[in-house]
């Protein structure tokens, strides 16, 4: 099983991607690929611009490459940063440039959905609201964790998650790709 995963977010210091880091060691596969939406930077999306580029006859290169990573792909594992209690900018524009190519962006995959934040609702805003939306793109949501207080359950020296009854259901969530 080929699994892409990636943290929607664009910080350097993504606690999210921290957590997929994690998340990837846990799964029996070393077919993975962790993507960073850095690499694929691209105009605001717009109306206008969304015209500009099909009168070019194509979406911005670097959507193409992002909606082709996903269906290389048999699965997925995205862990959402919350901003405001909704997506980051960077994710949301990434995925709007996406659907333009086809509202069905996750194209039919097994999903697993995460969320993390230093808080005590653990970005569970923005989990809940991807959770909801997913049908609308085509995901296959497997299963969904948000984990609250990251600094007081992860310890990024050793890049694990020290909260035993929180590591067992990351296990039992990721289990479910293989179900």
């Amino acid at each position: 099983m080929k699994i892409l995963a990636f943290a929607a977010s664009n910080s350097q210091k993504s606690i999210n991607k921290q957590l997929i880091l994690y998340a990837t060691k846990i799964i029996s596969t070393n077919d993975i690929e962790i993507l960073d939406i850095n690499d694929y930077e691209i105009p605001i999306y717009s109306p206008e611009r969304e015209q500009q580029f099909l009168k070019n006859g194509n979406p911005p290169e670097k959507a193409q490459q992002f909606y082709n990573k996903i269906s290389n792909a048999d699965a997925l594992i995205i862990s959402f940063a919350e901003h405001n209690g909704s997506y980051t900018a960077a994710y949301k524009n990434l995925f709007d440039w996406a659907s333009r190519i086809n509202p069905k962006v996750y194209q039919n995959k097994d999903t697993i959905m995460l969320a993390t934040s230093p808080g005590a609702k653990g970005a569970s805003s923005v989990l809940q609201s991807a959770v909801d939306s997913a049908p609308y793109f085509a995901a296959n949501v497997k299963a969904s964790l948000s984990i609250p207080n990251f600094y007081q359950v992860f310890d990024s020296e050793t890049n694990k998650l020290t909260d035993n009854e929180l590591n067992s259901q990351l296990i039992s969530v990721l289990n479910k790709l293989q179900d």
